[in-house]
């Protein structure tokens, strides 16, 4: 009796917490999901993934704005998963699979013209960070400590606040706009993925991002 007694108790507390959330836990299946095709674009072609991520990006980012809002346990920041040589690897695969999609204007209005220059985004590099990011989280949460959890979804709660919200949504007018244009991302018609050259030196954590998580652990 004293066993399910406790186990009942435990279940409760579960419950309860708002680390076990049942917005929590859909949050988690909406970045596995996206996790997931970031890590496996290559199987895809890249018209269908476009389609794929036009649909999943809503659900992401309605998940992830009903993340509960918990205070952090830890003062050290949490640990990270994800290397350079990762976020290299899904950003190659994803430019290559966008192809002509990949670079668009980072403008709010096409229409207003600020007198500068446009500046050009990167779908595969959004994805790249978006991706740390969650995957990040993932594996933090798996741990099944329940402080570690807690922590894992301050921080990305934060990160989609402050940072990867924004690339979130970017990309969705981006892709929008490319798959009702009727193009393709046929690369050899768009001459091909080395067609257009970027600077490397700030892909792996964004400067944006760099930015903000200097300015947190002052």
């Amino acid at each position: 009796m004293t066993y399910f007694a406790g186990r009942y108790i435990n279940e409760m507390n579960k419950k309860s917490d708002p680390v076990y959330s049942r917005s929590v836990v859909e949050f988690v299946a909406a970045a596995n999901e996206f996790c997931k095709y970031a890590e496996h674009g290559s199987e895809v072609p890249g018209d269908e993934l476009l389609r794929i991520f036009q649909r999943l990006l809503p659900y992401l980012y309605i998940k992830a704005s009903l993340l509960p809002a918990p205070e952090p346990v830890f003062e050290d920041g949490n640990e990270k998963f994800v290397t350079e040589a990762d976020w290299n690897r899904v950003h190659d695969t994803l430019k290559d699979r966008f192809g002509a999609a990949d670079d668009y204007y980072e403008v709010f209005d096409e229409r207003i013209a600020d007198g500068g220059e446009p500046v050009i985004a990167s779908l595969s590099e959004n994805f790249a960070d978006i991706y740390q990011d969650l995957k990040d989280f993932l594996l933090l949460y798996q741990t099944g400590s329940k402080e570690v959890m807690n922590d894992a979804v301050w921080e990305c709660r934060m990160n989609f606040e402050n940072i990867w919200g924004q690339k979130l949504v970017n990309s969705l007018r981006a892709i929008h706009r490319f798959i009702y244009s009727g193009e393709s991302t046929d690369i050899a018609e768009n001459g091909g993925s080395d067609s257009y050259e970027r600077d490397k030196s700030e892909w792996f954590i964004s400067r944006r991002q760099k930015e903000f998580r200097e300015d947190a652990e002052e």
